[in-house]
């Protein structure tokens, strides 16, 4: 008897055993099946992603045209303009050259209408716009050295960028004032 009851534990045991490796081998398989489903999310994934990329990419060519076009549109508009002329310049000319016949029939040795001082024959004056030297030197040199001034300070900011500021645009403006000079926006020193 108790070797029939060995052998009935011993059978539903076996059979109990056969049935979890059919269990876990179903589990597995659905296991490989999720995995599967899952790379084939990732991989529509990916083309959505190369599909916006391929969008961008359209995207910026068609921006890219449509600024050239722009662009050439803009510049058909501007030659078609009339340019305004923003400099002008004045010629004071001799009257005794052009002027001869004047000249014999005045009486007191005048050569004409305007007096001659001694200048040359054309006598040009421009007039130049915009910022000159000494102001940008001015400028420049208070901002560089006001900050040289602050960063050298290292006890008192305020007071070494106000002096490096003085210093600096004193300088500056000596510098740009010489060049001034030299391009003839300022007459020199007599």
């Amino acid at each position: 008897m108790k070797k029939v009851i060995l052998a009935g534990f011993l059978s539903v045991f076996l059979m109990t055993a056969c049935k979890k490796d059919d269990n876990n081998s179903v589990a597995e398989k659905s296991l490989e099946v999720q995995k599967l489903e899952f790379q084939a999310k990732q991989l529509e994934i990916e083309k959505q992603k190369l599909a916006i990329e391929k969008e961008k990419l359209v995207y910026e060519a068609q921006k890219k045209s449509d600024s050239i076009s722009e662009s050439k549109k803009a510049k058909a508009a501007n030659n078609s303009k009339p340019q305004v002329i923003r400099e002008t310049r004045t010629i004071y000319r001799d009257r005794n050259s052009g002027s001869s016949s004047n000249s014999n029939s005045n009486s007191g040795g005048s050569n004409g209408d305007y007096a001659d001082n001694g200048s040359s024959s054309s006598q040009g004056t421009t007039t130049k716009k915009g910022m000159s030297k000494a102001a940008k030197g001015t400028i420049i040199g208070t901002v560089g050295g006001a900050a040289a001034g602050a960063i050298i300070s290292k006890n008192n900011r305020g007071l070494g960028a106000v002096i490096g500021g003085v210093v600096g645009g004193a300088t500056g403006y000596a510098i740009g004032r010489s060049g001034d000079r030299k391009d003839g926006r300022v007459q020199p020193r007599r």
